[in-house]
């Protein structure tokens, strides 16, 4: 299986969004994909037409000791959705310091989903640095890093690279690390000069083209499903579509070590 951990340094990126229409873009290409979501928003799921009343989980799966597949659902698009889950306060906390005392906790979890070879799973993570994402780079073939073209997510870029560099880098079975730019709007002259400056920053390291804003993004949420269910025909869904095969073919260069073979 190929792990690729959805990252920001900051909020608002719209990260949750961009993981679950990545995903969905994979699912419909044919490749068996897992949307897994480790933030405790427990959003991911809300776009994949799970009810809003499930309070299940992998939190409170990993507390009680039972499977992870008991909490899975078959989200819009083929997707597997693997949500987040209710938790209490306390829980939540108890949770939490019970996989920041095993980094190796996820990618263990994981395993025993026993995938195969080219199934993909897609975690997105709360925005900047946590216990959730310092998990998910412990597990993760590749990291994908969501940034807007705006002086804020500039300024934090660095921050998630040390995250990356300190937890991902490391390992042997780690691939590397893309940028998508997100939400772009081409009438702001500032946007257009700020993803010039990114692009001279991050190099080949980031995707091509870039993520048009779209107010169907908004719109496929309050139907419970993704943009690319929803919209297919839009500017936004082709962005998505062309960074799905630019991220599916840097994953897929990533040579799978023995670990990551179920």
């Amino acid at each position: 299986m190929k792990v690729i951990a959805v990252v920001s340094a900051k909020g608002g990126v719209g990260k949750t969004t961009l993981a679950a229409n990545l995903a969905s873009v994979l699912a419909i290409s044919g490749r068996r994909v897992i949307a897994l979501d480790l933030d405790p928003q427990n959003a991911l799921r809300l776009h994949f037409g799970v009810p809003l009343d499930s309070i299940d989980g992998l939190s409170r799966a990993t507390l009680t000791g039972d499977p992870w597949q008991t909490v899975m659902f078959d989200g819009v698009d083929g997707v597997t959705v693997l949500p987040y889950g209710a938790l209490l306060e306390d829980d939540r906390r108890r949770f939490e310091a019970f996989i920041d005392q095993d980094p190796r906790w996820l990618a263990q979890a994981l395993q025993n989903l026993r995938l195969d070879a080219s199934d993909i799973v897609i975690i997105d993570t709360p925005p900047g640095s946590s216990t959730y994402v310092r998990t998910a780079l412990c597990a993760a073939t590749f990291a994908l890093n969501v940034v807007l073209a705006d002086a804020a997510s500039y300024a934090a870029i660095p921050q998630m690279e040390r995250l990356i560099a300190t937890y991902a880098a490391p390992r042997a079975e780690f691939g590397g690390e893309g940028y998508v730019i997100n939400q772009i709007d081409q009438s702001r002259q500032l946007t257009k000069d700020v993803l010039k400056v990114l692009r001279q920053m991050l190099g080949a390291r980031v995707f091509p083209g870039v993520i048009h804003l779209d107010e169907g993004v908004s719109e496929a949420l309050a139907c419970d499903t993704t943009l690319i269910h929803y919209d297919p025909l839009s500017q936004a869904a082709a962005d998505l579509r062309a960074c799905g095969t630019w991220l599916m073919a840097a994953v897929d260069a990533i040579a799978v070590s023995p670990r990551n073979v179920a």
